[in-house]
């Protein structure tokens, strides 16, 4: 499972990507944020920051965008850093993994070893709570009025010529709000056995043709996100537009 299908190609992108992940996860984050230690200064790529329950808990990840695999001296050298400011997490992020004796280094620490996949791993599940299931219900939530069995009002209130259009409406869009409402907030009775696996395509038997490939096909949660809010406001604004044409 993957939050985005991107791959970082520098290190900037790199620790920039790891930034928004953690800041969507709801860290306040600093990229590149200059310390003091008693050894002198150091530079994290990436700091955050999270109050829990008036707790403020903290993370500091290393990015490592290198051709070669990570070695042990780097581990022992970010150690030294996270013991030195008291960090609760810190995690060393490698495009192109790790030597054996990196992860020997880390062992019974606080410091974890991750590739840039597995770092989305480690926070998909807080990402999909925190940022995908209120972005999509903060957009689209409008799409499942119009498409659920109870109709709004003002459906009512139309004229005959206007209400083949919103039923033609409601019969094109059902499938893409019956699919969406399986992240919604309201439907956690739905994900009992987690939020539903991309790419969706393999999930969906019935009126697959009414849902965009690029939903269908998406891998990363974060592009079907965006694709969903795409094709989902143009779907809200043909239904406002009907309530507006009606002034209804």
């Amino acid at each position: 499972m993957l939050i985005t299908e991107n791959t970082p190609e520098d290190w900037r992108a790199l620790q920039d990507e790891v930034g928004t992940i953690l800041e969507e996860c709801g860290f306040d984050v600093d990229v590149e944020r200059t310390f003091e230690t008693v050894r002198g200064e150091v530079e994290i790529d990436v700091y955050g920051e999270e109050v829990i329950d008036g707790r403020t808990l903290t993370i500091a990840c290393e990015c490592k965008h290198w051709t070669r695999r990570v070695p042990q001296a780097v581990v022992h050298s970010f150690r030294t850093v996270l013991g030195d400011l008291g960090i609760n997490s810190g995690y060393v992020i490698s495009s192109n993994g790790f030597q054996e004796g990196a992860f020997e280094a880390c062992q019974n620490t606080n410091l974890e070893l991750l590739t840039w996949q597995e770092f989305q791993t480690e926070f998909i599940q807080t990402w999909l709570e925190k940022y995908l299931t209120p972005t999509l219900h903060s957009e689209l939530d409008p799409i499942q009025s119009y498409t659920e069995p109870l109709v709004p009002p003002w459906f009512m209130e139309v004229p005959d010529d206007e209400v083949d259009v919103l039923r033609d409406l409601r019969e094109r869009y059902m499938p893409f709000g019956m699919l969406i409402l399986t992240f919604m907030p309201y439907a956690d009775f739905m994900r009992e056995d987690g939020y539903p696996e991309l790419p969706i395509r393999q999930h969906i038997t019935d009126n697959i043709d009414m849902i965009p490939n690029q939903l269908l096909d998406a891998v990363g949660y974060r592009e079907f996100m965006n694709h969903a809010i795409e094709y989902g406001s143009v779907a809200i604004e043909e239904f406002r537009e009907v309530k507006r044409r009606n002034d209804v």
